[in-house]
């Protein structure tokens, strides 16, 4: 469970550093709160990090219940996959968000394996009790 707890804290952190960049897009392109449009470097970092935001509430769970009911080790490596994927869907999406498409899959392929383990290991725990 250490690794996932790991794992989770790193995924926190990469909210923060993308949160980070949000507001260094916001200060250097002159786009004041509360506006959530204004220059396209701005818009493509925050679509980032709301992006992010959104498939991380499915993410976290989906990883410890994998963990719980699969294996924790390869859960928390599911979950590195996850992270590095985000990474490059950033660099892709702030680069040329037509380009995003396959690391959006990589993570996306990442969590539907989380979902789909947890839902046959918690059926398969089940039915053995």
């Amino acid at each position: 469970m250490e690794a996932m707890a790991i794992v989770t804290a790193l995924a926190l952190i990469q909210m923060v550093f993308f949160a980070i960049q949000v507001g260094k897009a916001r200060e250097k392109h002159g786009v004041s709160a509360p506006k959530m449009s204004g220059h396209e470097e701005f818009e493509r970092e925050f679509r980032v990090h709301q992006n992010t935001l959104e498939q991380i509430v499915v993410f976290l769970p989906a990883m410890w219940m994998f963990g719980y009911f699969v294996h924790p080790y390869w859960s928390a490596g599911i979950g590195l996959v996850y992270l590095i994927s985000r990474f490059l869907y950033r660099h892709k999406y702030v680069s040329d968000p037509g380009s995003r498409g396959s690391p959006f899959i990589m993570g996306f392929a990442a969590i539907a394996i989380l979902l789909l383990g947890s839902i046959i290991g918690a059926v398969l725990s089940w039915l053995a009790h």
